[in-house]
């Protein structure tokens, strides 16, 4: 044996030149890269294989239900926010909530497992000009929010129409109906004047809260003659002229007052927020994206719609990825539409700080609308993703570019990491958007397609560009008029590229944890065990009414993700 072992060895040896120990060494140096700087995947592939769970049998006509792995068939929907009262015990179920608790959880700040406050609480700011932002106080907010409420019971307000940009006039006055049991009716901001007349007359408002310069006064007062309050929402160059006056021949039967004016005349009032009102508020009514100069079609959410869409965007998150106080939350959309505000209240009740532009909306030049900040999280609209990723593509010239970009979408879709700085990426630095005051914070981007709707596609290459160029990662989602938050959306760690259809629609996700979704067969489609399509239908207690056809034709993919067809 010793003999044998002496014998290879000498073999080797004698045999052994300078190819040899260059093989040796390359193998040497192969190995200590892949062990030194290798890195797993962001998630097992497996996870991203099957990403919804399938009912185990399904109806004539219907596909299975799916259902988010976080709430598995056998368990109830994700309903709420689990609401623990002062003195409750720490391991009774809580409440599911209302608006009101999101509130109370950003002043109270954030607590620890005990229920004990920490003292870590998030901001509000607003972006003023280029790069001027204003702090705000929030126990000032609640201030304003008991002024307002108060203000619009005694002048007899029931149905407050909120027509105003992204700003903290707008939270207060949302906050103010849902504490002082006022009906708030969120109207899209920046519509002709007349597409704002029908909507106030739809929605039945008595009461609007707008910005001056907005809205011709005779307009609103001659064509609508249900309204009986105007609060005008003045700006600092404005403050010097009169706006409760109200011009000559448009009636008095209007009660005009200005923002500014009701707090400053209210100023004793105490920030102290009304006690714990177990009773549900009115509900919340917004309208699903008014076009062709339509006012759309007005929804009505519960807060128990809208609380367990709250609660669904916080449990989509991975642990390691929490909102926190440590997070600038920017959404770049309106507060009207309903996504965005559910991310908002979700940002809001794990007390990350809150950036407001009045520029926000579908169109938002998100270079311009983050100076003065570093946001780490933005929910932006499909419109303004397109522009921004079709300026940048446009940038990538030369060959050089194209490789660099080249190598990092390959590490997205083969090895399942996001891309990280190297003197060999920072060649393409100088091309990528500017986006915040510190590049390379941003760490989360969220978009959505609107079923039925006319926002652009988004195709998992486009994402997977988008990612690269803002170093961020993307969650791309599916809404629906009648759902309340998200019908589905992508995994957090979900990079991959169907090589079938690089160019169509990506797909979008699994089911959240408070929507169930199946399909129906149509008269041209129908369901089979092979091939799983039709009329794509919500379920759940984020669903205004339980149940709710989406008015569109999907297909569950072999992932169990969610497409168009």
């Amino acid at each position: 044996m010793l003999l044998a072992t002496d014998e290879l060895v000498t073999r080797v040896f004698s045999d052994w030149d300078i190819y040899s120990t260059g093989l040796v060494a390359g193998l040497i140096i192969l190995t200590t890269v892949l062990t030194v700087w290798g890195r797993d995947p962001d998630t097992h592939p497996m996870l991203l294989s099957r990403q919804a769970q399938p009912s185990p049998v399904r109806n004539p006509g219907e596909s299975s239900v799916y259902r988010s792995h976080s709430s598995p068939h056998g368990m109830e929907l994700n309903a709420g926010l689990n609401v623990k009262d002062p003195g409750q015990n720490k391991w009774s179920r809580g409440r599911n909530g209302d608006l009101r608790d999101v509130w109370r959880k950003a002043v109270r700040g954030r607590t620890d497992p005990e229920g004990n406050p920490t003292g870590e609480k998030g901001r509000i700011i607003t972006i003023v000009g280029t790069e001027q932002t204003v702090d705000h106080d929030l126990d000032e907010v609640s201030k304003q929010i008991n002024i307002i409420g108060l203000y619009l019971k005694h002048h007899r307000g029931s149905r407050v129409a909120i027509y105003l940009p992204n700003s903290i006039e707008l939270l207060a006055a949302l906050f103010a109906c849902t504490f002082y049991d006022l009906t708030p009716i969120l109207l899209p901001y920046d519509q002709p004047a007349n597409v704002v007349v029908d909507m106030l007359k739809v929605s039945e408002a008595d009461t609007l809260i707008t910005a001056v310069g907005t809205l011709p006064f005779d307009a609103v007062t001659k064509d609508y003659a249900g309204l009986k309050n105007l609060i005008w929402v003045v700006d600092e160059g404005n403050k010097h002229l009169d706006w409760d006056e109200i011009p000559t021949g448009s009636g008095g039967a209007i009660n005009v007052s200005t923002w500014q004016e009701v707090v400053e005349e209210q100023s004793n009032v105490i920030s102290e927020l009304p006690p714990v009102d177990k009773t549900s508020p009115k509900n919340v009514l917004s309208f699903w994206f008014p076009d062709n100069h339509e006012p759309g079609e007005l929804i009505e959410y519960t807060h128990g719609n809208l609380v367990s869409a709250i609660s669904a965007q916080i449990s989509a998150i991975p642990s390691t990825q929490k909102i926190g106080p440590s997070d600038l939350f920017f959404p770049s959309d309106s507060l009207s539409s309903n996504y965005t505000l559910v991310l908002t209240m979700a940002a809001l009740y794990y007390n990350a700080s809150l950036a407001l532009n009045s520029v926000a909306g579908r169109e938002t030049d998100l270079r311009n609308a983050t100076r003065g900040v570093a946001p780490t999280i933005i929910v932006a609209s499909a419109n303004t993703l397109t522009q921004l990723h079709a300026n940048t593509a446009a940038k990538l010239s030369n060959v050089v570019y194209n490789l660099i970009h080249w190598f990092q979408t390959r590490t997205l879709t083969e090895n399942g990491v996001m891309p990280v700085a190297s003197i060999f990426s920072r060649l393409n630095d100088g091309l990528k958007p500017a986006i915040g005051t510190t590049p390379g914070k941003l760490r989360l981007v969220f978009v959505s397609e609107q079923a039925g709707g006319n926002s652009p596609p988004l195709s998992a290459l486009a994402l997977n560009d988008l990612r690269i160029f803002t170093g961020a990662r993307i969650v791309y989602a599916l809404t629906a008029p009648k759902v309340a938050g998200a019908v589905t959306q992508t995994s957090f760690y979900d990079y991959r590229v169907d090589p079938k259809e690089p160019g169509q629609y990506s797909h979008f996700g699994a089911p959240v944890s408070s929507v169930e979704v199946l399909l129906k067969d149509t008269k041209h489609r129908k369901v089979t065990d092979e091939e799983i399509q039709g009329e794509v239908v919500a379920r759940g207690p984020a669903v205004v009414g339980g149940e709710a056809s989406l008015g569109i034709v999907g297909r569950i993919n072999e992932d169990n993700t969610l497409a168009y067809l």
